[in-house]
């Protein structure tokens, strides 16, 4: 580990800090669309009247449909001096169904930050935890993501 590090306080005084949220309208047509997209032919994605008839009363997202909600995010690219970024990963925590209509909103917030050395050199990890609130107030799901430059 390098005495000058690359995280500066500032950086280590956003953890915990969360994002304003960004509103996200769930439609029918977007995640039958989406369903599409990656080729998942699960009728609870995309029958209206099979999906009726399941638990869930109508048609679901797939979860992956997350993804392709809007939301704020947490970058440091001005603030660092490397100048790569690498995704490294996503962890899903799931908690109830994304409805056509649904209204969620995404937040995130820095959980960590730290350091390590590579083979390319210095890297810096940000640790990220996205939340997705429906309009029930409902937590749907948490996302943790690792964001690495180098």
């Amino acid at each position: 580990m390098h005495n000058n590090s690359l995280i500066t306080e500032e950086m280590r005084n956003k953890i915990g800090i969360e994002t304003t949220p960004i509103f996200n309208d769930v439609e029918k047509g977007a995640i039958i669309k989406f369903a599409e997209a990656i080729e998942d032919n699960n009728p609870l994605y995309s029958n209206e009247e099979i999906a009726r008839g399941s638990i869930f009363g109508g048609i679901i997202a797939p979860p992956t449909f997350l993804r392709s909600l809007k939301g704020s995010t947490i970058s440091l690219e001005s603030e660092l001096s490397l100048d790569k970024r690498l995704d490294g990963g996503s962890s899903w925590d799931y908690y109830h169904p994304i409805r056509a209509g649904d209204k969620i909103w995404v937040t995130a917030k820095l959980i960590d930050i730290y350091e390590r050395e590579g083979r390319s050199g210095r890297m810096v990890f940000l640790i990220r935890e996205i939340s997705y609130i429906n309009q029930l107030k409902q937590l749907v799901a948490i996302q943790h993501s690792t964001l690495i430059y180098y």
